[in-house]
């Protein structure tokens, strides 16, 4: 009798256990004892933005995820613009970088990428008038101009009479990192090249990047431990991190003996790099020009914020126009429109930053894009003090807000039920101008206090090459080649115009 019993009990856990499991809603992370939801994200961490999108539109736009018990690493999930708004402006106080920010993101140092209080102020307040500058202005149009010209134009020439196939990541992360660099030290590494050279200053961000992403998705106690081992992708960063030390460290001595011997002051008439005003307005930031690591983490900051999201943003442009080709040729048309009445509208040429800057749907087309493909897919923030959210879900110290900027894309409530079309003509307005968004919606740039930077500077160099592509070439995609997971994508490129 007392084995029936046992039997009985055992049935209704197990049945109760099912229907607890079964209960939970398609897409709804199992909560499990002790491990908490952890083994359900990992599972899906190859799709990880596709599954915080349909979890996020399961449970109206903010999920607790729980972490394994006594890890401290529960962490709210939100795609709520109201939540995004009270983080990055209402209470911006209580949500810094913080502590835990600055381990994930050490190698970049103390530069305004990982800075808070005063320190990032007085670094944002000077970065910000320099990029804001006349100087570094004409250093970035006429760098933008020749990259394409110079650089990019060759290979796609190479590509299209060739018959080829080309992977336009690849080419476009090669294009911003050497202007990304021109413009940050003023030298060019020439990774953009028809022989697209391996440059170790490239890989080496390349393979830091990937460390940082692996202490996102393992608890803090593995990667430490792995760093001190020596060993995964702890070793590859530490190598890495030694790479870059060596290369901008060298940029940085050489800047100094050119401005030392006035070797660059003619080439200053044609714009200034960063580095250049950055130690020739030595005493405005209290005398940094002998403290080279603060140059380090400057000069690396920029480095990461201009090479990769700018050349993502390329390329799922390039994707969404290739295979949209009524978006396509509604821009070809805005291009011929800005093309002086005496040259032929159909003969191959390269667009002025003046002209490009005139074309609306050309932009529009770019925020459509970075909307449902922002660059930088989510962050992440710790509150200083407990506090509740707009949606009203409290938080507090230790636990992380993470807020996708993918799954913000793809909310109907935000974006109405077209939010999944790819429609330029959501950006623009009944009097033919770009419609503005709150950056707590559209947050490709960040809101509040922490707006980009270089959100002029991403607009340049993107329109820059899409008028060169667009209307020169025609690219079509190679069928069973895309990667949606690394944005790469393999395509073939036709000429349109005989006359070079």
């Amino acid at each position: 009798m007392a084995s029936l019993c046992y039997c009985e009990i055992l049935l209704v856990v197990l049945c109760f256990l099912c229907l607890l499991f079964w209960g939970t809603r398609p897409g709804i992370p199992w909560n499990w004892p002790l491990l908490g939801m952890l083994p359900s994200l990992l599972r899906k961490v190859r799709r990880i933005h596709d599954s915080c999108t349909n979890l996020l539109g399961q449970t109206g736009g903010t999920f607790l995820l729980k972490g394994p018990w006594f890890s401290n690493m529960d962490m709210l999930a939100t795609a709520d613009p109201a939540n995004i708004h009270y983080i990055m402006s209402a209470n911006f106080s209580n949500f810094p970088k913080g502590p835990q920010f600055l381990k994930m993101f050490d190698f970049l140092g103390d530069g305004i990428f990982n800075s808070d209080g005063d320190a990032w102020r007085n670094q944002r307040r000077f970065a910000q008038l320099q990029i804001g500058h006349h100087r570094f202005h004409r250093c970035l149009v006429k760098t933008s101009q020749d990259k394409v010209e110079k650089g990019l134009i060759p290979i796609l020439e190479h590509v299209a009479k060739g018959g080829q196939v080309v992977d336009l990541q690849d080419v476009f992360q090669r294009f911003t990192f050497d202007t990304t660099c021109i413009l940050v030290t003023g030298y060019d590494p020439c990774c953009l090249s028809s022989e697209l050279p391996d440059v170790p200053f490239s890989k080496a961000m390349d393979e830091a990047e990937e460390a940082v992403f692996a202490r996102h998705v393992v608890p803090q106690i593995i990667w430490k431990f792995q760093r001190w081992l020596g060993t995964g992708q702890e070793k590859k960063l530490s190598k890495a991190c030694k790479t870059l030390d060596h290369v901008i460290a060298k940029y940085i001595a050489m800047k100094k003996d050119e401005l030392s011997n006035g070797i660059n002051l003619k080439e200053q008439e044609e714009g200034v790099d960063l580095l250049t005003s950055y130690l020739q307005e030595d005493e405005m930031m209290g005398g940094f020009k002998s403290n080279d690591k603060f140059l380090r983490d400057t000069i690396l900051s920029f480095m990461i914020a201009g090479r990769d999201t700018t050349s993502s943003a390329l390329t799922w442009f390039v994707w969404l126009v290739s295979t949209h080709p009524d978006v396509e040729a509604k821009i070809r048309e805005e291009l011929k429109s800005v093309i002086p009445e005496e040259e032929e509208s159909n003969k191959w040429r390269l667009f002025k930053a003046e002209e490009v800057g005139k074309l609306v749907y050309l932009h529009s087309a770019l925020c459509e894009s970075l909307r449902l493909y922002p660059p930088v897919p989510f962050q992440h923030k710790e509150p200083l003090q407990p506090d509740i959210l707009p949606s009203g879900h409290p938080v507090h110290p230790k636990m992380k807000v993470m807020f996708s900027l993918y799954a913000m894309g793809r909310m109907k409530f935000i974006w109405g039920e077209d939010c999944l079309e790819f429609r330029p003509e959501r950006w623009i307005s009944d009097r033919g101008t770009i419609k503005h968004e709150p950056a707590y919606k559209f947050l490709a740039f960040n809101a509040g206090p922490r707006t980009c930077l270089g959100k002029e500077v991403a607009f340049t160099q993107m329109k820059a090459v899409a008028a060169a592509i667009i209307h020169n070439y025609h690219v079509q995609l190679v069928e069973g080649h895309i990667n949606l997971e690394t944005s790469c994508f393999l395509s073939d490129i036709e000429r349109r115009h005989a006359d070079f």
